[in-house]
């Protein structure tokens, strides 16, 4: 990260940090369809803070319960 740039704290939901982290490892970013190619950096970006946290190293069962948990209620 660029130290002259901006930054913000920004805090999320244990369980959203866990699907998020999930879904970037796996997703085909080329595959993601985006309208500028900043889009695709700043989902990189993302992924390189969350693996600077404790998230890595969830079990796949604490992953699964916070993909239920995020999921519960969405209405849509």
């Amino acid at each position: 990260m660029d130290g002259d740039l901006p930054t913000i704290g920004l805090t999320l939901w244990r369980a959203d940090a866990l699907v998020l982290f999930d879904w970037l490892q796996d997703v085909d970013l080329d595959a993601v369809p985006i309208s500028h190619p900043s889009h695709k950096q700043a989902l990189m970006d993302l992924l390189t803070r969350l693996e600077e946290t404790d998230v890595p190293h969830a079990a796949e069962d604490e992953v699964a319960v916070a993909r239920a948990d995020v999921s519960r209620d969405m209405g849509w």
